[in-house]
């Protein structure tokens, strides 16, 4: 039988004010959560990208709340980013203004995977989830962005597509790399939802 298409119910949403205006966070509780996911969206798309929603997924099957987190200038109506030093304090302020009990994961797709990664030790992040990490420019290796993943000290997953012409991170002493079928995009759900299972099994919380 063919696996319905997937939906994830946003059951909740708070506007957080951070230092570069109001983001938004979208939380999705489950009962007896032993803790919580909160995922970060690409430079240009929102919370409702197929990786995310297939992360989101994995982790509510392992009894882990979720809150996806829209940046400032994405409520704002803005497509370009903002700078890397107002993403990282407006996650922050965010994941700080949450509040939430239990081991934090924190993470999202390309830009909000940066992002994670260089705040994972303000945030108090126990792991970290990369959905299509940018490891560098298209065509320029030289600029590579490993210092970012190598700077995280807790359990990492990196999940990249075969043909991802940002590159693909080497795995670490912290750091489990799955290559699945895709580009940058991931438009898999249940391609990214396999392998986020199976890491967030072997973290044994």
């Amino acid at each position: 039988m063919a696996r319905p298409a997937l939906r994830l119910a946003l059951t909740t949403t708070r506007e957080l004010e951070t230092p570069h205006g109001p983001a938004r966070a979208h939380l999705r509780p489950v009962d007896s959560a032993r803790g919580w996911v909160v995922l970060g969206h690409g430079a240009g798309g929102g919370v409702e990208s197929p990786d995310l929603l297939g992360a989101a997924r994995a982790a509510g099957e392992a009894r882990l709340s979720v809150a996806l987190v829209e940046q400032p200038y994405r409520v704002a109506g803005r497509r370009s980013p903002a700078p890397a030093a107002q993403l990282d304090a407006a996650w922050i302020a965010v994941v700080e203004q949450l509040e939430l009990d239990g081991p934090l994961i924190v993470g999202g797709r390309s830009s909000g995977a940066r992002v994670a990664c260089r705040t994972a030790g303000e945030t108090g992040a126990a792991a970290v989830l990369c959905l299509a990490f940018p490891l560098h420019p298209p065509g320029k290796p030289e600029k590579s962005r490993l210092a970012e993943l190598d700077s995280v000290t807790v359990p990492t997953l990196v999940v990249q597509g075969e043909n991802d012409p940002f590159g693909t991170p080497p795995p670490g002493p912290n750091r489990t790399v799955k290559r699945i079928p895709g580009s940058h995009s991931l438009r898999s759900a249940a391609a990214v939802s396999a392998p986020v299972s199976e890491w967030l099994e072997r973290l044994g919380w």
